[in-house]
């Protein structure tokens, strides 16, 4: 399928293009510049692709969660592109999108056992206010599975999922674990499984990874109408610290 996705929910902005036999793709790391960046790397990867809006399968977006401003951008935006094209829309979790990628580039794991078993991806995306996006997926022949469903919550609930779903209750891992996402080194309860010296190597998101996941929604039928789209904040409280003394 030729699809075109799309992703602002974090610091990083990304457009990536499947033409049918090739991948192209824009991504910059531009906070607060999404609105500025979006629309001339969306021109750039079609006219490199040789491609217009009207020759493409599908569209596809950065569902969240994420930031609130950042969602609503790829939201509006993506719904622009359909009314205008007639196309349908995939929305794809960001989580997801970057535990693909973790499960393509095949990064070194945290936790390994002797015996080879399935592959983990635990997401924690920083959400401020003391709280990570959170979400535990699996990987059995090629095929992610979510696990611990997305939500927002404090590091501590977050070590304690990783701990029920994926250490056993001897303490031994069963599986192996690769950790993405810019809450590990914003909290120190989650950076504290973490060996030392370890970087997270995936920290935002990138719309090439939405690709797949945005094909496997089409196959299943899950697209929906300009019209229907809807983003995913997981959280309704406004994300911004209150000046001391205000309420």
């Amino acid at each position: 399928m030729k699809i075109l996705a799309i992703d602002t929910a974090t610091e990083a902005c990304s457009v990536a293009l499947n033409t049918g036999s090739g991948i192209v793709s824009r991504f910059e790391i531009c906070p607060q510049q999404h609105s500025q960046r979006l629309l001339p790397m969306l021109d750039e990867v079609l006219k490199d692709a040789g491609l217009v809006l009207a020759d493409l399968d599908l569209l596809a977006f950065g569902r969240g969660p994420g930031s609130f401003t950042g969602v609503r951008i790829a939201t509006g935006m993506i719904q622009g592109l359909a009314l205008g094209s007639g196309l349908k829309v995939a929305g794809v979790s960001t989580l997801a999108a970057m535990a693909q990628q973790a499960l393509t580039a095949k990064p070194t794991k945290t936790r390994q056992t002797e015996t080879k078993q399935a592959s983990w991806v635990v997401c924690a995306t920083d959400a401020r206010m003391g709280e990570v996006y959170f979400a535990i997926y699996k990987s059995e022949n090629g095929s992610l599975e979510e696990v611990v469903a997305e939500q927002v919550c404090p590091p501590e609930i977050a070590v304690a999922h990783i701990n029920d779903t994926i250490v056993s209750n001897e303490g031994e891992a069963m599986g192996e674990f690769e950790p993405v996402g810019t809450g590990w080194q914003a909290y120190p309860a989650l950076e504290a499984l973490l060996p030392e010296d370890h970087e997270v190597s995936i920290q935002f998101p990138d719309a090439v990874y939405m690709l797949p996941l945005a094909e496997q929604r089409a196959q299943e039928g899950d697209v929906q109408v300009a019209s229907d789209v809807k983003p995913v904040y997981l959280r309704d409280k406004v994300t911004w610290k209150k000046l001391p003394g205000r309420e």
